[in-house]
């Protein structure tokens, strides 16, 4: 087994934007793409571990963590999809194994189905689909003037105490949040990423719908998919619907919420080395 290397972060341009990223290891490819609210450094508990296999790469989308702000980017999943390709040709990746997140996994997905010749395999961690309703009433509030003033004017200025409490949800367990883990959802959370989150709310519909449509494209790609059995965010029941269409085995991980691969590195960063390795 390869020992682990140090991890060095980057920026480079794509289609105008300046997108950071961290880049460890050596060999094939493993891409990783957080999801709505995070950046690269969601997966600060996986990347050294990962690396003994592949050359793994955690990029800032466009408007998140590290990345450049640019008012009016296209927020819509295929867009964003678009934009993963691009940054993947413009670091030189042919392919790759590619792993995501609850909206990043939604993306990895239109990407896999708009862009086959990228993607090698797919690892899903909640990702989210069309078949959860959960959220749907938050969204229609930040949907609203009222909502959108609240997210972009209100939310900047909350201490941290109230961010910590909104990630202890996403957890199964509060007490394995580590030191420092709530840094990747907090910092970089400014007015220009809410309102590009916003944007993205904004879309969510039509973007499940055009999601939905392309799902049998993914047809053949091999993959696996996690979720917690207590993720609050994205429902497991919508998992358990997203794998059958899929045809893939689904992996439920005892006691871990939403972002199960932060939460218990322990449990699924050896199943993701055994699986690559495979």
């Amino acid at each position: 087994m390869k020992q682990r290397s140090r991890i060095t972060g980057r920026t480079i341009l794509v289609q105008g934007v300046r997108v950071h990223y961290q880049q460890a290891g050596s060999g094939p490819a493993l891409v990783m793409v957080h999801g709505i609210v995070g950046s690269a450094q969601n997966w600060n508990r996986n990347v050294e571990f990962l690396s003994r296999f592949r050359t793994v790469y955690a990029l800032d989308m466009a408007n998140m963590g590290s990345s450049e702000r640019v008012k009016g980017l296209d927020a819509s999943l295929e867009a964003c999809a678009d934009r993963l390709a691009a940054w993947m040709e413009a670091v030189g990746i042919e392919n790759a194994d590619v792993a995501g997140h609850s909206h990043g996994g939604a993306t990895a997905m239109m990407m896999a189905a708009r862009h086959p010749e990228r993607v090698r395999r797919l690892i899903l961690f909640a990702p989210a689909n069309p078949f959860c309703t959960l959220g749907h009433a938050q969204m229609r509030f930040y949907a609203t003037r009222f909502g959108a003033l609240f997210a972009c004017h209100v939310i900047p200025l909350l201490p941290k105490i109230i961010y910590r409490r909104s990630l202890e949800r996403m957890y199964g367990d509060p007490k394995r949040i580590v030191e420092g883990v709530l840094n990747g959802y907090s910092d970089g959370l400014d007015r220009d990423a809410i309102g590009h989150i916003l944007a993205i709310m904004r879309r969510w519909t039509e973007d499940m719908r055009l999601l939905q449509a392309a799902l049998p494209e993914l047809a053949g790609i091999p993959m696996m998919l996690f979720w917690g059995d207590k993720d609050r965010a994205v429902a497991l029941g919508s998992g358990k619907v997203l794998a059958e269409r899929l045809g893939v085995p689904l992996h439920v991980v005892p006691n871990a919420g939403h972002i199960a691969f932060e939460e218990m590195p322990d449990i699924c960063n050896p199943m993701l080395g055994e699986w690559l390795t495979n």
